[in-house]
């Protein structure tokens, strides 16, 4: 198997404390430290512990923080495919509270990568049976799409709105209203929507309610779930799994994400 993300990287600052502060509150505290996160990294590292190889189209900023998130990405197995921007690069403040609940704040503009920028080895997604889109504009989506499975968020909506093209799923979510999907938001639709809902499980259109999968005995921290479940999906369905067992295997990608502090990727076997 062979997987391919096209999507950002944040260098993510975690704080971690006893709750998030209230307005005019000081908390201190008990822990900190630093990685490459965003979504395209929380994916791409995810999937390196699923598929034979895995490859990263993405935008970093020029400075030590771009050139620092690129190599400890590589030091986790992916293939970073980056254009350096001479912009900073984009970080966050992420603070886990005592619940393993994450708050974020990011800083700087957004960078995704362009499907006309011809720096990028397009022609590599071609040779990937599993693709995630979760940044970039409408030209890398329709390069994405040349993956056999395509699985996007709906964060990116406007942009998928855009390209106009086929998604084998879509990933929404049933408590960000940033992530949201209704029926009829795209043309053409996907051929399969989830909405997920966290320890609810989520819904499938087709297909309905599904379970989420057992939490684990001690959770560190929720940050990268989602993208976990997405990247987890995008792997079930390419490795021909029904869609029931696809999205069971998707959601055990997800609650594996909170067994580990940060950008943390279990294995989970398939079915």
């Amino acid at each position: 198997m062979r997987a391919g993300v096209v999507g950002h990287v944040e260098w993510i600052e975690f704080v971690s404390v006893e709750h998030v502060p209230r307005p005019g509150e000081i908390v201190s505290a008990t822990e900190t430290w630093e990685e490459a996160g965003g979504g395209g990294a929380v994916a791409a590292v995810q999937l390196s512990r699923l598929a034979a190889s895995v490859q990263l189209f993405t935008v970093l900023g020029a400075g030590d923080l771009g050139r620092k998130a690129k190599a400890e990405l590589e030091g986790l197995g992916v293939e970073v495919h980056a254009v350096f921007a001479d912009v900073p690069q984009r970080r966050g403040i992420t603070f886990v509270d005592d619940d393993g609940e994450r708050t974020i704040t990011t800083i700087e503009k957004k960078l995704h990568p362009r499907g006309n920028d011809d720096s990028y080895p397009w022609h590599e997604l071609a040779r990937c049976d599993a693709v995630y889109f979760c940044a970039g504009d409408a030209d890398a989506l329709v390069n994405a799409r040349r993956g056999r499975v395509l699985v996007a968020t709906a964060r990116e909506l406007p942009t998928l709105r855009r390209a106009g093209i086929g998604l084998d799923a879509l990933v929404a979510s049933g408590k960000d209203t940033s992530e949201t999907y209704h029926p009829g938001d795209l043309d053409p639709p996907p051929h399969l929507t989830v909405t997920t809902s966290g320890a609810l499980g989520g819904w499938a259109r087709p297909g309905g309610p599904f379970t989420a999968a057992p939490l684990p005995d001690t959770r560190a921290d929720s940050y990268g779930a989602g993208d976990c479940f997405a990247a987890g999906l995008a792997f079930g369905l390419a490795a021909g799994l029904e869609q029931s067992a696809a999205l069971a295997f998707a959601a055990g990608c997800g609650a594996g994400a909170l067994a580990g502090r940060g950008v943390h990727a279990e294995a989970v076997a398939l079915p």
